[in-house]
């Protein structure tokens, strides 16, 4: 199928690696002139040429932390000096910390509402003016199988990331009118550097090994395994391309049917 993505323009936020950046790799091999993003400039800079070379189409790098109050407005307004426009954004970041309600104080609650919410109203406020002189934009907030069947641990994930759906949602009934679609992914348990860690946390906290974590964790997929990045991306790259022109307002799990619900 073709998506229509050559010469679009997209800046996928938290791209460095995992999600983010398998999902900037498929937007890039479809043609599409991709902004990606990352805390780290002298590795936001060498993935992007990386890609580049690796694509033959434009990628450009922006550091930041899209946590941030100011970076948002700066990394929207970074990519269309870049590249004269914007047709694509998706908003991505790495998860929140693992904890309780006991462990989590205040801080890390802001903090989490920063990472989970705000950064993803912030870009979208800021990306909005440009976005509508678009004649196919789409916007794909990232989210967690969570929102829909919380995770052991992770609380604050857990309770802020279903505001974002909201937000998703809302803007989709919204915006509609204005050729804007607005859809979230679900991803579930996909190997990643960030399902590494917890993997190890959990290998810690239970005095296993992360292969065990991994093992049982795979175990409660349909598939029998955790997913791999780039079989979310193949979702992210239909989703906000204009092949999938008639889907707004859908929240889709790519979970190898991890949620159980229907």
């Amino acid at each position: 199928m073709d998506l229509h993505l050559k010469d679009k323009i997209a800046l996928v936020t938290g791209s460095s690696r995992g999600l983010g950046y398998a999902t900037a790799l498929a937007l890039a091999k479809e043609g599409c002139k991709v902004a990606i993003n990352g805390r780290d400039e002298a590795k936001i800079k060498n993935v992007a040429e990386k890609l580049s070379k690796e694509t033959g189409t434009q990628v450009i790098g922006l550091a930041g932390d899209v946590g941030l109050t100011d970076v948002p407005e700066k990394l929207i307004q970074q990519t269309v000096d870049a590249f004269g426009g914007l047709d694509i954004l998706i908003t991505n970041a790495g998860g929140p910390p693992p904890g309780s309600i006991d462990s989590l104080d205040e801080a890390a609650w802001q903090k989490g509402v920063d990472l989970c919410l705000m950064l993803h109203v912030r870009l979208i406020k800021a990306a909005l003016p440009h976005l509508r002189k678009s004649d196919s934009a789409s916007v794909l907030t990232v989210t967690s199988m969570s929102v829909k069947q919380p995770i052991a641990n992770l609380l604050l994930s857990n309770s802020i990331r279903m505001a974002t759906i909201g937000l998703t949602k809302s803007l989709a009934l919204e915006l509609g009118r204005e050729n804007i679609r607005f859809n979230s992914i679900l991803p579930g348990w996909t190997e990643t550097e960030r399902v590494t860690e917890l993997m190890t946390a959990r290998a810690t906290a239970n005095s296993s090994t992360v292969e065990e974590e991994t093992r049982r964790q795979s175990e409660q997929s349909p598939l029998g395994r955790l997913g791999q990045p780039e079989e979310f991306a193949n979702a992210a790259a239909f989703l906000v391309s204009p092949a999938a022109s008639y889907i707004t307002g859908v929240m889709l799990n790519v979970d190898g049917g991890m949620y159980k619900g229907i």
